[in-house]
């Protein structure tokens, strides 16, 4: 069990049944997964790309990350449907907590010119979204084998019906939010 779950489930998930007034401990809100999404508009003329940024996701996530296609044909973009256009990963359990633990803890110290986590990206049903301009933050990713710079989508979701318990849970997994 990773350090960030055995705090969840001993101190943070009593804390709040207190804090939000639960009768269960149930209630208490949890994530439930964690999604994380690269998009290379790029992938369109060079397809070489798409398995570079597929490879950089798998190292970061721990696990094979899935080619994502265009829902809808864009004529400007040239973009037609069915093209793969980025990759995403979605984690769950202890992957999610052993990754959520080394965002917290080692990447997010290391992005520059960190002030914390915008408290307006929640998207008011009590999931956190957050984007990541440089992959190479992450501990796994080899910067001499990286060959662009490129950022990331990540989603954190929760049980939390609405974005203030949802909040009350990020902020005590130690997500640093802004004031």
């Amino acid at each position: 069990m990773s350090a960030l779950k055995k705090q969840y489930v001993e101190k943070i998930r009593p804390e709040l049944k207190k804090k939000l007034a639960l009768k269960n401990i149930m209630q208490v809100p949890r994530v439930e997964k964690v999604v994380l999404g690269m998009c290379v508009p790029q992938a369109v003329k060079n397809a070489k790309i798409l398995n570079n940024v597929s490879q950089d996701l798998s190292l970061i996530a721990g696990q094979k990350a899935i080619i994502t296609k265009a829902k809808k044909a864009v004529s400007n973009f040239k973009i037609k449907q069915g093209m793969p256009l980025g990759s995403c990963v979605t984690l769950r359990r202890e992957k999610m907590w052993t990754f959520l633990e080394r965002l917290i803890h080692f990447s997010l110290p290391q992005v520059r010119d960190f002030r914390g986590l915008s408290p307006k990206s929640f998207d008011g049903c009590g999931n956190y979204s957050m984007g990541i301009k440089e992959q190479i933050i992450f501990p796994e990713v080899d910067y001499d084998k990286v060959d662009a710079i490129r950022g990331m989508n990540i989603t954190v979701c929760t049980s939390a019906d609405s974005d203030g318990p949802a909040k009350s849970l990020l902020e005590a997994l130690g997500l640093p939010f802004r004031k």
